[in-house]
């Protein structure tokens, strides 16, 4: 189907839904009527347009946005040039996995029955890195191509644990700090190959406290650990350096420390920057950003079109998302059955759905992860 049989599609597919609605919006009058009658193509309502090149392919939407600036325009601001993650779920029993695709809000079942018996810890680049407890066993999971690749035993009792990059890639490392005292804290690392862990234990200039609710992410070859108490720790795996930067935590009003207050913090990197995400049950959250020259968190007021998707083990930044998910953060939380994933939009100030609640302390933060979907999407639908 060629595209501009796509586009008259499309256009009529969702003139029908609208048709009952147009109707009880036109006036009696003759006159009024045919001003709402469309003369070609180009005075299609914005909102329709909108819809209509949503819904085509990227290739079909840059033929089309060829046609006159007004569809050039349009067709950007909803463009497609990559993919949002999933969000994979984990059940208390049984092998059947959901994966949550929020651009369009649809569910796939999967069976993994090689996951039996694990946790998830962290994921990246579409691979799980995931731990069995009884075991001790540590390995990375693909579960759309389902490779696997073990690590030595490892006890992971009460931390966090992350991955530089996808373990196919020589320079994959995987990092994981434990609480010893409120001064020393022990790091361990391995990377796929490996016949062991390598441990070291590192003095704190600067109070540091790990634990389970701790942030991990990787940035410019290092990693960046955001403690219980929002002070952030930088380890070096190449120079195997430890440190607690001299930067004071974010501040945030009284109300955002109340009850279970730690399950509500997330953070994520782009292009180099590292974001910290603050939540309250009552208020909006909040967003900061590390200015690594000032060495200052600054709140952010806008994501620049960016989309955070934000989960308790690890979170996701992504850009060039549809219109209606960008300048937002989407949580791990879908409602309405399954349909609909909570995310707050900051251009609106808002949260999306309305009227629901957002406390964290009921969730069980292994009991999702957010994850790069395969690159064709189709062939694994």
């Amino acid at each position: 189907m060629k595209y501009v049989d796509k586009v008259e599609f499309h256009f009529q597919s969702i003139l029908r839904l609208v048709e009952t609605r147009t109707d009880c919006k036109r006036t009696k009058t003759e006159d009024n009527e045919e001003n709402l009658e469309l003369q070609n193509w180009s005075d299609l309502p914005t909102e329709l347009l909108e819809l209509i090149m949503f819904r085509l392919t990227l290739e079909d939407n840059i033929r089309a946005s060829v046609l006159c600036k007004r569809w050039h325009a349009v067709a950007v601001s909803v463009r497609v040039v990559n993919q949002s993650p999933w969000l994979m779920y984990f059940p208390k029993f049984g092998n059947l996995y959901e994966l949550y695709d929020p651009s369009q809000r649809r569910t796939y079942p999967l069976e993994l029955p090689e996951l039996y018996g694990s946790r998830v810890c962290y994921t990246k680049d579409s691979w799980l890195l995931l731990y069995r407890p009884r075991t001790h066993r540590v390995f990375f999971f693909n579960p759309f191509t389902r490779a696997m690749i073990k690590l030595p035993r490892f006890e992971l009792t009460y931390q966090i644990v992350a991955f530089s990059c996808s373990p196919t890639s020589p320079s994959c490392v995987v990092f994981t700090v434990k609480h010893i005292s409120p001064t020393v804290v022990a790091i361990s690392t391995c990377h796929p190959g490996a016949t062991e862990w390598v441990t070291n234990n590192y003095q704190n200039r600067l109070p540091f406290v790990s634990s389970i609710w701790n942030k991990l992410v990787f940035c410019k070859g290092v990693f960046y650990c955001l403690s219980l108490t929002g002070w952030l720790g930088v380890f070096d795996p190449q120079k195997r350096d430890w440190g607690v930067l001299a930067v004071p935590p974010p501040k945030c009003p009284d109300n955002f420390f109340a009850k279970n207050w730690w399950k509500g913090k997330f953070m994520a990197e782009h292009n180099g920057d590292i974001l910290v995400i603050y939540t309250c049950c009552s208020e909006n959250p909040i967003i900061f950003k590390l200015d690594q020259s000032t060495m200052v968190w600054e709140e952010m007021k806008t994501l620049d079109n960016v989309t955070l998707f934000a989960s308790f083990l690890s979170s996701h930044s992504r850009t060039d998302l549809p219109g209606i998910m960008r300048n937002s953060v989407y949580f791990s939380k879908v409602r309405f059955f399954g349909k609909r994933c909570i995310s707050y939009s900051l251009s609106d100030c808002r949260y999306y759905p309305r009227k629901q609640c957002y406390d964290w302390g009921e969730q069980d933060p292994f009991e999702n992860i957010w994850i790069e979907p395969p690159q064709d999407v189709s062939a694994f639908i």
